[in-house]
């Protein structure tokens, strides 16, 4: 039994509204500054587990364990709710939080995009980890989302990994592999890993260096929104922004995120200050 709780002091006072954002790895950035995007008054914690990641290659049971060891140390800190920024986790461990954590906690999960994608008549091309893309859970999803569409399952082998340590040669190196097994043809791409939000102005760049017009699909907007409702409350862009960074747990110890991550514009927005070049908030289709 893995358990991170007890690394951290009890709360004293009720906290202000807090949301918690669990991952492997820092994929959950771009979930956790879209939800700040539309209500920057509420302060964040992001659950990091880099002892374990990824958590792609490791067994359904040992997953769950995991995941529930994280929000466990999460849930320490009182959040109104639980965001699962990783579809692994979001896969083996989300019917297990919700049941050792609702109704008390509101526990929010994440899917890839694809019934919106279908909606464009296809192909839809969805680009995932190689465990993902061949899961039956995948599967699943396309045959209840877009069964009446072409789609075409893509492996794109070493991004997310690429994406995890900051290396923009390997990240380009990965992107091209994975486009170069995406039919020309796709008006549509998903996004089927929390971590390739973080690169998808590369994505959208290597697409439109080969004249493809494509749409990419991702969730955070999306799950942002869920995470609104759930707790009640109404996207507020112009709420006075909390003045508490993020709280950082790292395998359920206390930390910090590291300055390499202002290479990605979520990243440098949660850090605080801007990113080299970077620009306002991508729109991408959710």
């Amino acid at each position: 039994m893995v358990s991170y709780a007890a690394d951290l002091a009890p709360m004293t006072t009720r906290p202000p509204r807090r949301v918690a954002f669990v991952d492997s790895g820092i994929g959950l950035l771009g979930y956790a500054d879209a939800l700040r995007a539309l209500r920057p008054d509420l302060e964040l914690v992001l659950a990091l587990d880099p002892d374990h990641m990824p958590y792609g290659p490791r067994s359904p049971g040992e997953v769950r364990e995991l995941i529930l060891a994280s929000a466990a140390a999460a849930a320490e800190l009182e959040p109104v709710a639980l965001v699962v920024a990783c579809n692994t986790a979001s896969v083996h461990g989300l019917e297990a939080l919700r049941a050792e954590l609702e109704p008390g906690l509101p526990v929010i999960g994440t899917v890839p995009a694809i019934r919106p994608a279908a909606t464009t008549g296809g192909p839809v091309s969805i680009w995932s980890t190689a465990a993902t893309s061949s899961s039956d859970y995948l599967r699943g999803l396309v045959d209840a989302f877009a069964s009446e569409v072409e789609t075409h399952s893509i492996a794109a082998l070493g991004l997310a990994e690429a994406v995890e340590a900051v290396d923009p040669a390997e990240i380009d190196r990965a992107i091209g592999a994975a486009l170069a097994e995406t039919p020309a043809d796709t008006r549509a791409l998903v996004l089927g890993c929390t971590h390739y939000g973080l690169v998808a102005d590369r994505i959208s760049a290597a697409l439109n260096s080969r004249g493809s017009e494509v749409t990419i699909f991702d969730s955070p907007v999306a799950v942002a929104r869920q995470t609104l409702r759930r707790i009640g409350l109404e996207p507020e862009e112009a709420a006075v922004p909390t003045r508490t960074a993020p709280i950082v747990l790292l395998s359920g110890r206390r930390g910090e995120l590291p300055e390499r991550l202002r290479l990605y514009p979520q990243g440098a927005r949660l850090l605080g200050g801007p990113a080299p070049g970077a620009g306002p908030r991508p729109t991408l289709a959710s």
